[in-house]
């Protein structure tokens, strides 16, 4: 029985040195692996690393530059434009002198009377020193009568027939409009002309529609 044990001894011995040796190519490969790997990753060098944070550097002051300029913008905004509300209140006191005065001019009991003309003589007054007022502020009325309808400062309420004057042509102006600076604080509310329809014209669009009927 001994002898069969040491017969089978060195082949099994055999074997598992066999397996051990099959085993040693695996490990070194892994082993090769992670070498490959810790090579490919390399550590920036330092010039890289001056080069990413002058970048950062750029980066940063051309951030804190739109910052400023946007701070700068904002307060020269305010600065301008801080009383663009209470300009618009204000103009109120003009529309509300020009109603006082069309009131007092359609009383009958008050036409072509001296108080009637002291108290229109005074609203008048009040009225330029308010217009001069808001002039010293940058606030300007827009002149509209006689010119040209522009959709950036007048608002058209009405068109009136008038072959004097070429179409669009502003003939009337229901409510001043003024600006503050190079802003609109409100446009003016106006009447523009428009030509004068013939009676030929007019019978010739009624024929027109009834041929197309």
């Amino acid at each position: 029985m001994e002898k069969e044990e040491n017969q089978k001894s060195p082949s099994t011995n055999q074997e598992q040195d066999k397996v051990k040796e099959t085993d040693k190519p695996e490990e070194n490969s892994a082993e090769e692996n992670k070498k490959e790997t810790e090579q490919e990753i390399k550590e920036p060098t330092p010039e890289e690393k001056i080069a990413e944070l002058e970048d950062k550097l750029a980066r940063s002051f051309a951030e804190m530059e739109n910052q400023r300029r946007r701070f700068e913008k904002e307060k020269e905004d305010a600065f301008e434009y801080g009383g663009y509300s209470f300009a618009k209140e204000a103009l109120n006191l003009i529309d509300n002198l020009d109603r006082s005065k069309q009131v007092l001019e359609s009383d009958d009991n008050l036409k072509e009377t001296e108080a009637l003309n002291k108290t229109l003589e005074h609203l008048d007054i009040i009225k330029k020193d308010l217009i001069s007022i808001f002039e010293k502020n940058n606030i300007k009325p827009i002149d509209s009568l006689n010119r040209k309808l522009d959709p950036n400062f007048h608002q058209a309420m009405m068109e009136i027939e008038d072959d004097t004057k070429e179409p669009g042509t502003i003939i009337q102006e229901i409510q001043k409009g003024f600006t503050i600076k190079d802003r609109l604080l409100r446009p003016s509310l106006v009447g523009v002309s428009k030509k004068i329809a013939r009676k030929d014209e007019k019978n010739e669009e009624n024929q027109e529609n009834s041929e197309n009927k």
